[in-house]
């Protein structure tokens, strides 16, 4: 299964939430986790999605910033 992530930081950055949305239910994700939240600030959504991932599932985000800031 296909599980994505879409992340912005503010809640005014609703065209780019929209895009990343679009874009994992385009690529084939079955499940999309969602939020608007800092990357330092608690992320529930993120927790969720990495619960929910088994052996055999692909974890996909938009862009790589959007799951891990600086690498």
């Amino acid at each position: 299964m296909l599980v994505g992530y879409a992340r912005t930081s503010t809640l005014d950055q609703r065209a780019g939430f929209e895009a990343q949305r679009r874009e994992l239910k385009e690529a084939g994700c079955e499940k999309v986790f969602a939020e608007q939240v800092s990357s330092v600030a608690a992320r529930e959504k993120l927790e969720a999605a990495l619960d929910f991932i088994r052996d055999g599932d692909v974890f996909v985000v938009t862009k790589l910033d959007r799951l891990a800031r600086s690498m």
